[in-house]
């Protein structure tokens, strides 16, 4: 065989017609003739040809048969058939391009439109592949793109999260930690079928990342309030849970600019629920139980089993266990019990769950700088 010539294989029982077939067309491509289906599949386990030429009328197995199990292989599904027959009524030719025949050519044939049938075919199978690889290197170029478009609209909310949280480097990590948290805890509850239904309905990866920006609300909190070191006072309590409010607005603002809309949809609930308590003496509403979006209520837990085992500027750092101790205290009151429960069967993997701090605003210049221009362009 010529290594740079297209492979055919005819398919026909009677001699004659494969003797005519490999004459007229030996001159111009690699021609193999096979007496039968069962010998035609044989050779298919070594070569995939360009095109099948395909007798209709044969013993033991007859060309619609045949037909049937190519279409069935992946590996041979898309190998053009050309049916030749000495059929000349309508409903045959019809049965054989239902069942995937490219053509249909009747004998005695013309070695001219044979070869010319055969150009056609090879030609539109060359420009079929040509069009799938083309679209696949445009799928792949497209995901490509899109990837990098959500990895730099990540770290765009990354860093305007960081910038809030880490005003004065010690509450940095904090977003980093509760993304890994929320995650664990959405794991864990799908494990025990706890929200199950819900949770499954959500673009998981999605509602995590939107878990930062739950208190970019605070940006429009004053630092003398967000960094007080001692307790706050009634109106500077008052102002300070201000932020899930403002966190909202923010968001809603964003939203108004944007065709997206799951994620900032998950982003809003965060922002204005993570404050909300189980018994209904959280803010900004005051909602209670199940009437506190599930989003909220997970945030609740991981935000404040965060804020206890960190330093704060009010507060030295808790244990982990005094502050599994506190939140287990709380379960049904601060805490969504269901969820509270979850946690606490694996408390213990929360503790031993190594974050490493982001490395984004380590290497910010100067964040004051930073955190001014995000607050000017988020209040102009």
């Amino acid at each position: 065989m010529s290594a740079d010539r297209e492979i055919i294989v005819m398919v026909d029982d009677d001699i004659t017609n494969l003797n005519v077939a490999r004459n007229n067309l030996a001159g111009k491509y690699n021609i193999v003739t096979v007496p039968s289906g069962e010998k035609l599949f044989l050779f298919l386990k070594n070569i995939t040809p360009s095109l099948i030429l395909l007798d209709i009328e044969m013993p033991v197995m007859n060309g619609y048969e045949i037909l049937r199990v190519l279409k069935e292989n992946k590996i041979t599904a898309d190998i053009p058939v050309i049916f030749l027959t000495a059929r000349l009524d309508p409903k045959s030719e019809i049965a054989g391009l239902d069942l995937g025949a490219v053509d249909y050519i009747t004998k005695p044939f013309s070695q001219e439109l044979l070869i010319k049938r055969i150009e056609l075919h090879l030609l539109l199978e060359k420009q079929r592949r040509e069009l799938l690889t083309y679209s696949y290197s445009l799928e792949s170029e497209v995901d490509k793109k899109t990837r990098t478009v959500l990895e730099l609209q990540n770290a765009i909310i990354k860093i305007i999260a960081e910038l809030v949280e880490c005003r004065d480097n010690i509450t940095g990590g904090h977003i980093e930690r509760t993304q890994h948290y929320i995650r664990l805890l959405i794991d864990y509850l799908l494990e025990h079928n706890v929200y199950t239904e819900e949770l499954s309905s959500w673009d998981i990866d999605l509602f995590v990342m939107s878990s930062q920006l739950h208190d970019v609300g605070k940006i429009t909190i004053r630092d003398g309030i967000l960094l007080k070191p001692g307790k706050l006072t009634d109106d500077e309590y008052e102002e300070m849970k201000i932020h899930t409010v403002s966190g909202a607005d923010i968001i809603k603002r964003i939203e108004e600019n944007t065709t997206e809309s799951e994620f900032l949809s998950y982003a809003a609930a965060l922002a204005n629920s993570h404050h909300e308590q189980w018994s209904g003496a959280g803010y900004p509403n005051g909602l209670k139980g199940n009437d506190i979006p599930l989003q909220g209520r997970l945030m609740a837990l991981v935000d404040v089993y965060d804020a206890l085992t960190n330093d704060r500027p009010y507060k030295k750092a808790f244990s982990h266990e005094e502050a599994v101790r506190i939140i287990s205290e709380s379960s049904g009151t601060h805490f969504d019990p269901l969820i509270a429960d979850v946690f606490l069967l694996h408390e213990k993997e929360f503790k031993n769950t190594e974050i490493i701090k982001p490395k984004a605003l380590e290497q910010a210049g100067d964040i004051r700088t930073a955190y001014k221009a995000v607050h000017h362009l988020l209040n102009n």
